[in-house]
């Protein structure tokens, strides 16, 4: 299974009133792990954009286990959950500095056309994208049983 690790020192200014890491802040670093896994599985989504192509988050999903604080380095755990072609959906664990989890959760994207906002297949458009995310999902499947 191809995971990306990304490390991401906690911010004051991503803290509540009680010193806790605010909530929607976990989402800005599950978008960090995907662009970086992304560019781990060779690929740039910036260069979908400029083909007028967008991946807008279609659901979302976080389940907070334990607190995190500022001045702690996290880590983001990313990986590809499902695929088929249409729809991608990534999989997250965000771990404290102790490295229990904190937080894990799930995004689910759907590739558009900017002008339009009406799916297109990454299988088409991108053949070479999609057959990295089935071998990627084959492996991953592979290691799960």
């Amino acid at each position: 299974m191809v995971i990306s690790e990304t490390k991401i020192e906690v911010r004051y200014a991503e803290t509540d009133q009680m010193g806790i890491v605010y909530h929607a802040n976990y989402l800005v670093w599950m978008e960090i792990g995907r662009t970086k896994l992304i560019e781990e599985l060779g690929f740039q989504y910036a260069d979908l954009e400029k083909d007028g192509i967008l991946a807008p988050v279609i659901d979302v999903q976080a389940s907070y286990i334990q607190p995190i604080k500022y001045g702690d380095i996290v880590t983001v755990k990313t990986w590809i959950e499902e695929y088929n072609g249409l729809r991608t959906t990534y999989g997250y664990e965000i771990f404290s500095s102790n490295g229990d989890v904190a937080v894990t959760g799930y995004t689910k994207h759907v590739c558009v056309r900017r002008e339009n906002f009406k799916p297109v297949s990454l299988r088409k458009l991108y053949p070479e994208w999609h057959q990295v995310y089935v071998n990627a999902k084959k492996h991953d499947e592979t290691v799960r049983k």
